[in-house]
Parts: C-alpha cells; structure tokens; sequence
C-alpha cells in the first residue's frame, strides 16, 4: 500500500510539473513557435553594433573639427539618438514599414508601435520578434540622420539642426525605406536591389547633406584659413567603431543567422579592407605620403559602397566595389570639392553621397542569384535590365532628398536662424551653444 501511494504522489507530482507547460502552450500567440533562438540572439547583437556606430561616429566627425567645436559636433550625432528614437517609436515606424499607400509610404498601422509585439511577422520578421525587427530598423534611421551632421559640422544652428533632422527623417528617410525595403514600395516593385542602404540610408543624407551645407553657405575662412582636424585619435577611435558596427549593419539586414548572413558579413571585410588598401596607394602616388586620416576614410568609403550589395554579390565582387568606391570618393573628396568650392564640413557627400552612388549601380552590375536567389542576377551575369532600376533608385533618393531638404530648411528659417552668428563661430560652438569645453585650457 505504501509502495502504491508512492506511486500516485509521484505521478501527480509530474504531472503539475508538466501542467504550466500546457497552458502558456495553449496561450502561446500564433505564430510563436516560429521563432528561432539563434536568430533572436544574433539580431539583438546586430542591433546593439548599430546603435553603438552613432556614438562612434560622433567621435570620428568630433576629431576632424577644431577644438573649439568638439563637443557640439560630437553632441548633433548623440541628438538623433534621442530625436530619430522616439520619433520612430511614435509614427517613424509605421511610416516605413506600415500597410502601403501608393507605393510611397506606410500607414497608421504601428503608431507608437502598438500592435507590434513578440510574435513573428510573416512579411518582415518571420524567426524573430516583430519588435526586434521595429528597434533594428530604428538604429539605422537613427544613425543615418546622424550622418547628415557630417557636412554641416562648425556653423550650423543646433536648434536648427535637431529639427531639420526630426523633419528630414519623417518626409525623406521614412518615404525612401518603405519604397525600396517593403514590397508595396515602387522602387522595390520595380526590382531595385538595396541589402543595407545604399539608397535609402547613405545617398538620401550624403545628398541632403550637401543641399543643406549649400544652403547655409560655407565656414568662416574657409579656403583661406586651413581646416586641421585636431585630434587624429579621435577619428581612429570612432572610425574603427564604426567600421565594426558596419559588419553588424549588413549582416543583420538578413534578419537572422543564415547564409546570407555570413555572406554579407564577408563582404563587408573584404570591401572596407581593399578600399583601405587603395586609398593608401593613392595617397603614396598622389600625395608621397599615407595618412591615418586618408586610410580610415578610405575603409569607410569602402563599407559604404558594399552596403547595398553586401547580401549579392560573391567575395570577390565586394573587393572590386571597395576597390573602386575607394578611388571614386578619392578624387570626389580631394579633386572635386576643391575644385567646385563647396564646404562639405566633414566629407559626409564625399563619402556617403558619391560612395553610395557607386555601391548602388554596382549592385546592378555584380549581383549574381547564385549568392541570393531572393535578390537578381547583374548585368554581369546577364541581365542588363537589372541596371534601370538601380538607376531609378538612385535617382529617386537624389532628387527626394534635395527637394525635401530645401523645403525643410525654407520651412525652418522662417522661425529659427539656420546658421550660427559670426561671433559664435568665431568663439566655438562648444562654449557658445553648449556652455562646455573639450579640453582644459592650461
């Protein structure tokens, strides 16, 4: 009798173990056994690189200011955190990613990103969390406002900047994402290849860089009195941060632990290491002399380029886009600027603008279905067709951004001073807008 009583306890004390797991089994969302653990842990580790790139860039456009203003420059990259964050949570993402209008933008699905939750999405997320997918996107739109900040640097109004950035993201970037990355968007139905954002992230804000610092017209001094980045250290630091958080940025853009994935992050190496090798050639032919500051600049005109074909094209492509993304920026930013006189404060179109340019039409040439049968074979594989549409892409995010960005600026100077005073220039951005100093004084 004892031994048959055991018997019993044992058997209930097994199943109650067992009853918790049948009945979060039975109130399990829909779709949750979808998700994959890997990809859930990989993509939170992606997102994290990518948030960690705007600081980083922060400190590799404060070390090529003067001293006077390094705080302020350092503080415009910070700012879209806070600015581009929340106003993603709140509308920003539903504009990218909600049920399509027109081909152009997103619904009202998502405000305040109600209704995306734990669960998979079929569309965008199908392993991971629908919001994981939401904060993974949202680093990018943060970062890439941030960006903006790179031609402007030393004499822009920071009230003035902190809106154009609020105002930049919700009528360009927001429009741009969801034509090329979701599958109502025009560009994308017209079968435009973009991995990682050669279009939507470093054309629109290379371009509207250069729009805005057009706009308020170049630095105090500038083609008189030589503009020094002053701390060299800085600009290692944060470059080689960014350029770490870059193999987070094209490899999570697969969305999970996969062949794609390591694919992108493969050519990410492979084209940031051979643009960096080129740039420093140039510099030895040209100049007699290799740089730390050129050689950085050159590895990241190298990253910017792969960008949008990180996830279609073989390793040995991805060297050829470094390689010659490298050489095409090389002579924007050291024959071209000078030549037309434009002050692109820290090479932000020089880079991002021209370098994305040549990594867009690129994808068009080397993209092989042999590597993604999701993307399209290239015109070197065939298809020639595959070039109109890159085109398109590329002329669409030119030409939206420079429209939107003068209307933004218009719209802007009507209640705030886009520009700092000369008595500000001239005293530094850091004690004149911010009350601070970068360094003390001895």
């Amino acid at each position: 009798m004892r031994i048959e009583r055991k018997g019993k306890i044992a058997a209930l004390a097994a199943w109650a173990l067992l009853l918790p797991q049948t009945v979060f089994a039975a109130d399990e969302p829909a779709g949750m056994e979808a998700l994959n653990g890997a990809d859930m842990a990989f993509m939170a580790f992606a997102a994290l690189m990518v948030f960690f790139m705007t600081p980083a860039l922060g400190f590799f456009y404060g070390g090529m200011v003067k001293r006077k203003n390094t705080l302020n420059t350092i503080m415009m990259s910070l700012a879209a955190i806070g600015i581009v964050g929340v106003q993603w949570m709140l509308f920003g993402y539903s504009l990218c990613f909600g049920s399509d209008i027109g081909g152009i933008i997103g619904g009202g699905d998502w405000l305040g990103l109600s209704g995306v939750g734990l669960a998979p999405d079929p569309d965008m997320a199908k392993t991971i969390p629908h919001l994981e997918f939401a904060v993974f996107q949202m680093m990018f739109a943060v970062i890439t406002a941030a960006i903006i900040s790179g031609s402007i640097a030393e004499r822009v109004s920071f009230g003035a900047y902190c809106l154009l950035i609020l105002l930049w993201s919700t009528l360009v970037y927001d429009p741009l994402c969801h034509m090329v990355w979701t599958s109502g968007g025009i560009i994308y139905q017209l079968g435009a290849l973009d991995f990682a954002g050669g279009t939507v992230i470093h054309i629109s804000s290379g371009v509207s860089g250069l729009t805005a610092a057009l706009v308020l017209g170049a630095r105090r001094g500038y083609g008189s009195i030589p503009n020094i980045p002053h701390n060299v250290p800085y600009i290692i630091l944060g470059g080689s941060i960014v350029w770490m958080g870059w193999f987070g940025f094209n490899s999570g853009c697969a969305i999970g632990s996969s062949d794609i994935m390591v694919a992108a992050f493969v050519n990410t190496a492979v084209s940031s290491m051979m643009a960096f090798l080129i740039w420093m050639i140039l510099e030895r032919v040209c100049y007699h002399k290799v740089t730390l500051f050129g050689t950085i600049t050159g590895g990241i005109a190298g990253l910017v380029g792969v960008t949008p074909a990180a996830g279609f094209v073989e390793p040995w492509a991805a060297a050829v886009i470094g390689a010659i993304t490298s050489a095409v920026c090389f002579v924007a930013i050291t024959v071209v600027k000078g030549k037309l006189k434009y002050d692109d404060s820290l090479d932000a179109f020089g880079c991002h603008g021209v370098g994305g340019i040549c990594g867009a039409l690129l994808t068009g040439v080397f993209a092989t279905k042999a590597v993604n049968p999701d993307g399209a074979d290239g015109l070197l594989y065939g298809n020639a067709a595959q070039m109109f549409p890159q085109v398109v892409g590329v002329l669409t995010s030119i030409l939206l951004s420079i429209l939107m960005t003068l209307l933004i600026l218009k719209v802007i100077s009507l209640f705030l001073s886009l520009r700092v005073t000369e008595e500000e220039e001239k005293a530094g951005l850091d004690i004149s807008l911010h009350g601070e100093s970068a360094y003390m004084k001895f």
